[in-house]
């Protein structure tokens, strides 16, 4: 992405999307019970309250009566059905893991397999977006969490945090390039969560050899332990390389975030906010995942920057929106064309 001299004046940025996590899954319900939803019908109102404080898009994941993480595609068909009717225009963004918390006291945590995330394509009703990970990494979530950040969760137990210390995202091409073909011919929308620049660097090459012609709707995933960390310089790194055409997110960690979507605000990008990610407003002080979108919601009002609607962030994340050509696509996120036989130097759309 490049910013011209007037790029940073709010009239001139997109409207801002929040995108709320407020489900946790790696989170059990003591850790937080004033915010962790269990039951579907809590559920769907912790959905419609961080909506109605200014969420236009809503990352799910699902819990089980007990409280654990739902691994059962027929309980997603059944709040993604509540969801629409409580929240016809909200953006549904399904966690493309489904879910990584261990099945039982001492097992790991980890992804399911490919056959079963590829069944997120066929989930009825259809969410808007699907995650999609690009290239297996490392995924420990515990590597930036320090014991303020765990202070009277479960995590706090040794035992509890090695069961996540060894999380691995499988997602080799052979899993990315059939998802990326079964989530078009259903008609979802991916939505590329990006570790580090090397992720980005393949999705444009999936983009140049026609495996996605799509928009591009991308999340920087700055959580450490495989992804990059808080580190500002490595977040711009990313934004600089970034398609010009493309719509970034940017998410963090713990008391990491809010700072993060200030800068995230400021520069014209959106936002991730909730649960899944911070529990603290500040040292001490928990946060809930609404609390939490109110607090982006004035730092966009301070800094003059408007707050999409549901109705703005289908717009500008192109819901529904697919490309016939490697040329269409290429243009429409403002890529350089493919070099041809015989073409020489740097190359340029023409007009």
């Amino acid at each position: 992405m490049y910013f011209d001299d007037d790029a940073l004046l709010p009239e001139n940025q997109d409207e801002l999307i929040i995108n709320v996590a407020p489900y946790g899954p790696e989170w059990l319900p003591g850790d937080f019970p004033e915010d962790i939803a269990i039951t579907l019908d809590q559920q769907v109102q912790k959905a419609v309250d961080c909506y109605n404080a200014g969420a236009s898009s809503l990352h799910i994941h699902v819990r089980e009566a007990d409280g654990k993480g739902s691994k059962r595609l027929s309980m997603f068909n059944e709040l993604i059905a509540r969801l629409r009717d409580r929240l016809p225009k909200m953006v549904l963004q399904v966690g493309g893991s489904i879910s990584f918390s261990p099945e039982a006291e001492g097992d790991q945590a980890k992804w399911l397999g490919y056959d079963t995330r590829h069944m997120l394509a066929e989930l009825t009703p259809k969410p808007d977006q699907v995650t999609i990970a690009i290239n297996s990494m490392q995924m420990n979530i515990t590597e930036l969490l320090t014991a303020d950040d765990i202070a009277g969760t479960h995590m706090e137990d040794p035992a509890a945090r090695r069961a996540w210390e060894d999380m691995v995202v499988d997602a080799t091409p052979s899993f990315y390039v059939e998802h990326l073909k079964r989530l078009r011919a259903n008609g979802v929308q991916p939505y590329f969560m990006l570790a580090h620049i090397a992720q980005l660097e393949t999705v444009e090459r999936l983009i140049r050899r026609g495996q996605y012609m799509g928009p591009l709707n991308h999340c920087y995933v700055a959580i450490g332990g495989g992804a990059a960390g808080p580190d500002p310089f490595q977040m711009m790194d990313y934004v600089r390389r970034s398609p010009q055409g493309g719509i970034l997110q940017i998410e963090g960690i713990m008391r990491n975030v809010p700072p993060m979507m200030a800068m995230s605000i400021a520069m014209g990008l959106h936002v991730r906010v909730g649960i899944e990610d911070n529990l603290w407003r500040r040292k001490g002080e928990k946060f809930t995942s609404v609390q939490q979108v109110e607090q982006v919601v004035r730092m966009a009002r301070e800094l003059g920057r408007d707050v999409a609607t549901a109705d703005d962030a289908r717009r500008i994340m192109k819901i529904g929106t697919w490309y016939d050509s490697v040329d269409e696509t290429l243009q429409a996120l403002g890529m350089s064309p493919n070099r041809k036989s015989g073409q020489r130097g740097f190359l340029v759309a023409q007009a």
